[in-house]
């Protein structure tokens, strides 16, 4: 596949920058949008609350993910009744577990029961995977967010451990599977290639978009000529 037009898999845009989810917003590739306390972190945020209603009425209805960021699960609860009601189109970002390791299934459960609509992050293992997709509604739309290119970092192959996690999520037909922290551009082929109905895409990827086809011979020479200019740049030398 050489055409991302082709791709099934959805592609969400992760990232905290206002502007650019202003301008991503307008790009017909981009189907949806996701952050997370970490992304807001590094940008700067230091309100949540007004950044995250900012984003809300930027992507214009387009489907956001935002996280909650209690480490209590009745704390967790009630930070994700409040985002919900922020909109139609918010998906709470529950992680797997909290920082004691105790599984956020029960509520995952819970949330499921009253119309709130997740996104379980963090996962890793198919385990896990079969755990929350036991607590989602088969009523409600939901996400399940497999961090594949983390799984990848640890020398597993992500691709098959993404298929058995969709197949998983298919017992409740209105969950979609994330192959979250992608590593390199053709992952979004590889999510696509797993079943994957999402994945989410930072910027430092998205700026790839524009060499999907390029002729590698092309592309060979223009490397050529980048080291042949950095090099007089530096006015390096050699004694010969």
């Amino acid at each position: 596949m050489t055409s991302v037009n082709n791709l099934r898999t959805k592609i969400f845009a992760d990232g905290a920058d206002l502007e650019a989810i202003r301008t991503l917003r307008a790009n017909p590739l981009i189907k949806g949008f996701t952050t997370n306390p970490t992304l807001m972190r590094i940008a700067g945020i230091d309100d949540y609350e007004a950044f995250s209603k900012e984003v809300i009425e930027v992507v214009e209805g387009a489907p956001v993910s935002l996280e909650v960021f209690a480490d209590e699960f009745d704390a967790m609860e009630a930070q994700a009744r409040v985002i919900a009601s922020w909109g139609s189109n918010v998906f709470v970002k529950i992680p797997v577990t909290n920082t004691k390791g105790e599984s956020s299934a029960p509520l995952v459960r819970r949330l499921a029961d009253q119309g709130v609509q997740v996104n379980v992050t963090a996962i890793f293992t198919l385990d896990q995977v079969r755990e929350v997709t036991d607590a989602l509604s088969k009523d409600v739309a939901a996400n399940v967010s497999v961090f594949a290119g983390r799984v990848a970092d640890t020398g597993v192959d992500p691709v098959p451990h993404m298929r058995d996690a969709v197949s998983i999520v298919s017992a409740k037909p209105k969950a979609e599977v994330i192959w979250a922290s992608p590593r390199e551009l053709l992952n979004l082929f590889h999510a696509d290639e797993a079943g994957c109905h999402i994945i989410t895409v930072t910027a430092g990827i998205l700026d790839k978009l524009n060499l999907i086809g390029k002729d590698l011979s092309e592309y060979s020479l223009e490397t050529v000529e980048m080291f042949r200019r950095d090099a007089v740049a530096a006015a390096y030398k050699i004694r010969v």
